[in-house]
């Protein structure tokens, strides 16, 4: 069996329980929203109606985020990779990302983009994964700082100790499930992602950019949000506005919806409105942040992940 079949079938399976899923999600989105429908239609009414530098300003932000993805996806990779195409593929990646179950989409078009690059399929999915990985400890260290600096923004919840061992007893056997049967093939595989992890750092230009890259992803996402309340007279601090976005983006990727349609909004709103921020001006936040982050890039995305795949890049 080739790799490619080995990895095919786990990919499948994944994707199958992600689109099941994702219709459960948006099915009680889409719930929420006819709920909720005046709120949405006051909040996209106020966003017509917002300050028009502010929002150039978020959408030059925008713009950036695909520079520093491709910046990160290059320090994932020791070999040097041809920018302009690597730039292409983030944007196409995005677009992918929108129409298929959580990462999917992106994660598709990045391994087939790597391995067109020269990287063996091995090499290709531990470069995704570092990437990943990175990107989740940065969205980590800022949740860590932010959160010391507004102490009482986020209100975590009381879990029982009772509560926390059955979930960690549920996680453990969920893995052993999943793991167990492929471990006889992937035994050696943390070696080889470790290997590789020294080979990217050994180098530090390499290690720059992937956390550089990865950093300045996410920080340019919370100017993105923070420039549009700026736009709709949203009165709330920068920092706190940052700190909002990457707890609920965080939450909002356990669920799978496609580049966390509805379950971001959901969740992004409802810590807008939990801080004191009027519901109509929070959904105007979220459907403004949306919009240039999702909705105006996606046929672009998808002409030029067509031109990609039409030219041989993918």
């Amino acid at each position: 069996m080739t790799p490619e079949q080995v990895l095919a079938k786990p990919w499948r399976r994944r994707a199958y329980w992600h689109t099941a899923l994702t219709l459960a999600v948006l099915v009680a989105v889409f719930l929420l929203a006819r709920r909720h429908w005046q709120v949405l239609e006051t909040g996209a009414v106020r966003l017509a109606l917002a300050d028009q530098g502010w929002l150039l300003v978020a959408a030059a932000a925008a713009l950036v985020t695909w520079p520093c993805a491709a910046l990160a996806q290059q320090g994932a990779v020791p070999r040097r990779l041809p920018p302009g195409r690597l730039v292409a593929g983030q944007f196409a990646a995005s677009a992918a990302n929108q129409v298929l179950p959580a990462g999917l989409g992106a994660g598709a078009v990045n391994l087939r983009f790597l391995i067109r690059c020269g990287l063996s399929l091995g090499d290709a999915v531990t470069a995704i994964a570092v990437k990943g990985t990175a990107g989740g400890i940065a969205r980590g260290a800022m949740v860590a700082v932010l959160f010391a600096a507004f102490p009482g923004v986020l209100h975590l919840p009381h879990i029982s100790g009772g509560i926390l061992v059955a979930v960690f007893t549920a996680v453990t056997v969920a893995v052993l499930l999943l793991v167990g049967p492929l471990w006889p093939r992937c035994r050696r595989a943390p070696a080889t992602v470790w290997a590789y992890i020294c080979a990217v750092h050994a180098r530090p230009a390499r290690a720059v950019a992937l956390w550089g890259g990865s950093l300045a992803f996410v920080v340019l996402h919370c100017a993105v949000l923070i420039a549009v309340t700026r736009a709709v007279a949203l009165p709330l601090p920068p920092a706190r506005v940052a700190l909002l976005y990457v707890a609920a983006s965080s939450a909002a990727a356990l669920l799978p919806t496609p580049g966390g349609l509805g379950s971001l909004d959901a969740v992004l709103a409802l810590a807008l409105t939990a801080v004191g921020a009027p519901a109509t001006a929070a959904a105007s936040a979220v459907l403004g942040y949306r919009l240039l982050t999702v909705w105006l890039p996606l046929i672009p995305g998808l002409v030029v992940l067509a031109v990609l795949v039409r030219r041989r890049a993918l």
